[in-house]
């Protein structure tokens, strides 16, 4: 084949014909480029499109930029018919193929449109116009039997560059497939109001991961790949899993449970050892806790099943708050506790159905400890609330002479007075 190719190359080269063909494809690329420029400067792409849907207004896009495509290959289609009038075939023959391969990638460019990755689309692109190329110029066949050609066994499996070619491009395709389809079935379930939001990730990480394997299975049987044949590879993937995916696996399981349970689900205000937040996302691997001051704690799955997890909004939103105080022995305890009651019955935040609490709970060497307890329908911002109770409460103790203990030190000296050390500084 490529002896073949060599003796056709050098023939075309030796001809005049082939320099003609060249300059004239040259000026038919020149042609191109400038109607295209003179395209773009013309029209408006911000108000042509506007108001169409943004596949259309990227397909608009891409037309226009490919222009100058089109362009090419009508003056050379056009010559084309002119030489074929004129003379023989084969001296405009590189002209056909000039032409067929500015329409087909302009056809390429044109499908790949609906794609919004820059790489896949690049990547789609390229492979296709190559084997339009190959294609066009008659050496697709011949190409894709030396890629065949070449081949090893592997546990009763041929594999082949043209096999992992394949494999490759449908793979590719399938799981697109997939991924689109798992994006619908996403949505229709988000929007689902009889599922709670554990069951809804759960099921949504279910179907991807079914949605993936499908595909996959899909893909290497259309290839020829008996899955039977891979059954070499389970021993080596196991030891994999048990030695270096064990934590990635753990995660995972971890994960499915927590999802199953419902024990947390996204929204929940949790903490965990020294991470408080709520719940903004379930992933496969990880949680992610929001702080609300701008941080996100990713926690591993696996660490939610062995450690402990305080979780505010389990069964109940409803969350006690205690504010510790104390005062001196001056103060009525009484008058303390009514004071402290009244306080946090007039939080906005208190619950009204529940009465605050205020007990007397130590005499301490500085002076009396109290416990104030009271309920608030939510535990966002406890700490605010406990902040305002406890300003409340000072204000408070202000009109009424109640004053909050601290601790004095007597120092008493016998047997004199203790000596001072007087330091004189010269300044010069």
């Amino acid at each position: 084949m490529l002896q073949a190719a060599a003796r056709s190359v050098g023939a075309e080269i030796t001809s005049p014909w082939f320099y003609l063909q060249l300059g004239i494809i040259l000026v038919g690329g020149g042609v191109g480029l400038a109607g295209g420029a003179a395209i773009r400067s013309r029209l408006d792409m911000t108000s042509l499109g506007m108001g169409w849907p943004a596949p259309l207004r990227l397909f608009l896009r891409i037309l226009v930029d490919s222009a100058w495509t089109a362009i090419f290959a009508l003056v050379i289609s056009l010559t084309r018919v002119g030489m074929l009038q004129s003379t023989w075939p084969s001296r405009s023959y590189l002209l056909a193929v000039s032409a067929k391969l500015a329409l087909a990638w302009l056809v390429i460019r044109l499908v790949t449109s609906i794609l919004r990755n820059e790489f896949i689309v690049r990547l789609i692109s390229l492979s296709a116009w190559c084997v339009a190329a190959l294609s066009i110029i008659g050496q697709l066949d011949s190409t894709l039997e030396a890629l065949d050609a070449v081949s090893i066994e592997v546990g009763g499996l041929r594999l082949s560059p043209l096999l992992v070619l394949k494999l490759g491009v449908l793979l590719a395709f399938a799981l697109w497939l997939a991924n689109i389809a798992s994006n619908f079935l996403e949505g229709r379930i988000n929007q689902s109001r009889d599922l709670t939001p554990s069951i809804q990730v759960l099921l949504i990480k279910l179907m991807r991961l079914g949605l993936m394997v499908f595909a996959i299975a899909v893909v290497m049987s259309a290839v020829g790949i008996n899955l039977s044949a891979l059954a070499i590879f389970s021993g080596a993937v196991g030891v994999g899993i048990g030695f270096g995916l064990q934590k990635i696996f753990a995660n995972f399981i971890s994960g499915v449970i927590l999802l199953a349970d419902k024990s947390v689900k996204p929204g929940d205000l949790v903490t965990i050892g020294d991470s408080s937040g709520r719940i903004s996302a379930m992933n496969t691997r990880y949680i992610s806790v929001a702080a609300g001051d701008g941080r996100e704690f990713l926690i591993p799955n696996e660490d939610l099943i062995t450690q402990k997890v305080v979780n505010w909004t389990y069964t109940d939103k409803n969350t006690l708050v205690k504010v510790i105080f104390g005062t001196n022995y001056d103060a009525d305890p009484r008058l303390v506790c009514k004071l402290a009651v009244t306080i946090a019955a007039e939080s906005p935040r208190a619950t009204k159905s529940k009465v605050p609490s205020c007990l007397l709970t130590e005499f301490t060497e500085a002076g009396m400890k109290f416990s104030l307890t009271f309920w608030i329908p939510d535990p966002d911002g406890m700490d605010n609330v406990k902040s305002d109770v406890m300003l409340a409460l000072w204000d408070a103790f202000k009109r009424e002479g109640i004053r909050v203990p601290y601790p004095v030190r007597e120092i008493r000296i016998r047997g004199g007075a203790l000596p001072v050390e007087t330091v004189v500084e010269v300044q010069n």
